[in-house]
């Protein structure tokens, strides 16, 4: 199979793929999916095997507007609408019960289902040109590091999927932060740019999962995800990130400003020193760094104030390890 690129001129030759059970992959403000008509079966179970997904990662489900919710969930509360209205478009996905003609191929075989507005005008064009709400996960090869350009894109899915829209580069820069409203307490499965401090202005009371991770209810919450081909570390500090590159051949030290300027004339990426600087170029960082080099050292987020979704991504990428 030939994957071609390009930009607004292929949305109608996108929405025709997706319309007759294909995949195409799509820019989204968080990053790029891979999406299919979510009540299409054999279309969703090919982006399980064009990603290698394990079957019990549920997707998430696109629509374009909020008229649209009930189109995929059922006794939707008036508070996930307050959420929508509030949120999206935007980078927040709501937990909501299914709809039964929802197949649970999409939902991971929950009777659950992860609804999101995509921001990027380029995503909501095409949701409306397939004229079909579109399941879609992040546009790479399971395990590996999330997608936030095209070319990104095609390194992992060249020859596995006939078309990739070009956006240009994901502005949010990780997943969306993913709340259900299908438990007692409203619980955040999935940290994202939308933090518990934004929520909890409109519940009562919000928290995050705790615990280990049984059932997926959410992607990202279970398996191995964000990890780079080379071997990848966090450092709790500059002086650690120091010796462990002294101590490995090519290798690069990632992290704010305020690290890398503390360790010396060495090999450095610079994430910036925002918490929305460092989310939007994390994993492209990661993804430029393992083409170039074959050790990955990334500053520890851990406990740092308003870093809490990065942390959560490094530590799949690193596999928690910290030196």
């Amino acid at each position: 199979m030939e994957t071609i690129i390009g930009k607004e001129e292929l949305l109608d030759k996108a929405g025709e793929i997706i319309r007759n059970g294909g995949l195409v992959a799509f820019p989204t403000e968080t990053v790029y999916g891979l999406g299919a008509d979510a009540f299409n079966e054999d279309a969703v179970k090919s982006i399980f095997i064009a990603k290698g997904r394990p079957q019990d990662n549920p997707l998430i489900v696109h629509i374009a507007d909020v008229n649209d919710v009930e189109r995929v969930a059922v006794d939707v509360p008036e508070v996930a609408y307050e959420l929508f209205d509030a949120f999206s478009p935007g980078p927040l996905t709501i937990v909501l019960k299914k709809r039964p003609d929802l197949p649970l191929t999409t939902t991971g075989g929950l009777q659950t289902v992860g609804v999101r507005i995509p921001m990027h005008e380029m995503a909501r064009e095409l949701i409306k040109r397939a004229n079909c709400p579109i399941a879609a996960p992040s546009a790479n090869s399971s395990g590996r590091i999330s997608p936030t350009e095209a070319s990104f894109v095609y390194d992992d899915m060249n020859g596995k999927i006939p078309l990739i829209l070009d956006g240009g580069s994901s502005d949010v820069g990780i997943e969306s932060t993913v709340l259900t409203l299908c438990t007692e307490t409203p619980t955040v499965l999935r940290p994202g740019a939308v933090t518990i401090e934004m929520l909890s202005k409109y519940l009562e009371k919000v928290v995050d999962h705790k615990g280990k991770v049984v059932v997926a209810e959410a992607p990202g919450m279970k398996y191995k995800h964000y990890a780079p081909v080379c071997p990848c570390v966090s450092a709790g500090s500059p002086e650690s990130a120091r010796n462990e590159y002294d101590n490995q051949d090519n290798a690069v030290i990632i992290g704010r400003d305020s690290f890398i300027s503390r360790c010396g004339n060495r090999n450095v990426v610079s994430l910036g020193e925002s918490p929305e600087e460092c989310m939007s170029a994390i994993f492209g960082a990661l993804r430029r760094a393992e083409k170039k080099y074959s050790y990955i050292i990334v500053e520890s987020f851990n406990g740092i104030r308003g870093y809490f979704a990065i942390d959560n991504r490094l530590k799949k990428s690193t596999g928690g390890i910290t030196i």
